[in-house]
């Protein structure tokens, strides 16, 4: 194993460096704590010993700087001068453990096994939830769907909420999920609600949670929406489907960052980014009385409107590609390739249904076609609707 030793005392060092080369770890010095950040920034390290006391750089700091930084080695502090305040400190400032000089040999190896442990369950979860969770690209060169993409870049670092706008089928959910995954949030939840599919008396449940006996059903306690994405973003889909009861309540969330529970006046503090989306206008709706002007600006910090695919022919031969490589890998058959006559005879439908119409019959023409997708697969298997 690579460990980073950081002690600005050569004694220390070299006895822990004669200690751990000796169980068979490769070891790197550093002598204070500014060297010891940049090595360990810059290495990948299964665990890193650190001083707390420290000229430059105390222990203390390198440490916050190399949480900030996203390092994931575990961290173990070290001090002759350590307290049990000073132990919970570096606890809570994310190093793995904490141990007193003068050093204990069977302690320095129970701990430094535990650490490595810890470490590689943490890189080998990271690495499977990226698997398991992995964000299907945006797909496309259109004027349109550059310009989403750059919105994102520009606006997915800060806390805007962002308000997507588009018909049925275009990708809003995709587009909140890159806003999620290049935030500064990305590590935490992302939450998503339909408001559309949950029955208007429930839906102030399903945000904000309830206590045990709030109503008759509620036989437990349950947390909301809100409370699950704390830390992390809220995802709230056909947000103009929501009751004016409901929308009221969201509102507050959003002015004082906290909530309620259903059937409880306790104050619950959270923080949530919220990315809505809806294909309806909300402008209309605020006319008619149906949608709250305050929650729709509070909303509405950043628009991104998601265009049709009628709007954006021209991605439709990288689309279909897409979904062909995409369909055969998740069916375990080879690539199927498609006429170039077939792909401008799919670009002259009106995809009504948008992008998930234009999947669906993807996926249609690979069960049904040959070896090759054909002009003639796409006149008998693809027929817009009523056609």
């Amino acid at each position: 194993m690579n460990i980073l030793i950081i002690d600005d005392e050569r004694s220390i060092r070299n006895t822990l460096k004669e200690i751990l080369e000796f169980e068979g770890h490769t070891i790197t010095l550093a002598e204070d704590g500014a060297q010891g950040l940049e090595k360990a920034i810059a290495g990948n390290f299964d665990a890193i010993f650190c001083d707390i006391k420290m000229p430059n750089m105390d222990g203390m700091e390198a440490l916050d700087k190399m949480m900030a930084a996203g390092c994931d080695s575990p961290v173990i502090m070290i001090s002759g001068h350590g307290s049990i305040d000073t132990a919970v400190e570096c606890i809570k400032k994310g190093a793995f453990d904490f141990i007193q000089k003068p050093l204990d040999l069977n302690r320095i190896l129970i701990t430094l096994k535990n650490a490595t442990d810890k470490g590689r369950l943490v890189k080998e979860t990271k690495i499977l939830k990226k698997k398991v969770a992995r964000i299907p690209e945006i797909v496309g060169e259109s004027t349109a769907i550059v310009r989403i993409k750059e919105m994102i870049n520009r606006v997915a670092p800060t806390e805007a909420r962002v308000l997507i706008t588009g018909s049925n089928g275009t990708g809003k959910e995709l587009v909140a999920r890159w806003l999620h995954e290049n935030s500064n949030r990305s590590s935490m939840p992302f939450v998503e609600v339909n408001c559309a599919a949950i029955p208007s008396e429930l839906i102030e449940s399903e945000l904000f949670g309830h206590e045990k006996g709030a109503f008759t059903s509620a036989v437990k306690q349950h947390k909301g929406k809100f409370e699950q994405a704390d830390g992390g973003t809220l995802f709230l889909d056909e947000i103009g489907d929501m009751s004016l009861a409901a929308q009221a309540k969201v509102l507050r969330v959003l002015q004082e960052n906290k909530l309620s529970r259903v059937g409880s006046d306790k104050d619950i503090n959270v923080s949530v980014r919220v990315v809505a989306a809806t294909n309806k206008n909300l402008r209309e709706e605020i006319e008619k009385g149906r949608f709250r002007e305050d929650l729709y600006h509070r909303l509405s910090v950043i628009v991104i409107q998601v265009p049709t695919l009628a709007d954006r022919r021209d991605d439709i031969p990288l689309l279909v590609d897409h979904f062909i490589r995409q369909i055969c890998e998740e069916s375990g058959k080879p690539v199927r390739p498609i006429e170039p006559a077939a792909l401008a005879e799919l670009q002259t439908h009106p995809w009504t249904g948008n992008i998930r119409e234009l999947r669906n019959v993807v996926e249609r023409l690979l069960i049904l076609s040959g070896s090759v997708i054909t002009l003639e697969d796409v006149l008998l298997y693809a027929a817009p609707v009523g056609h």
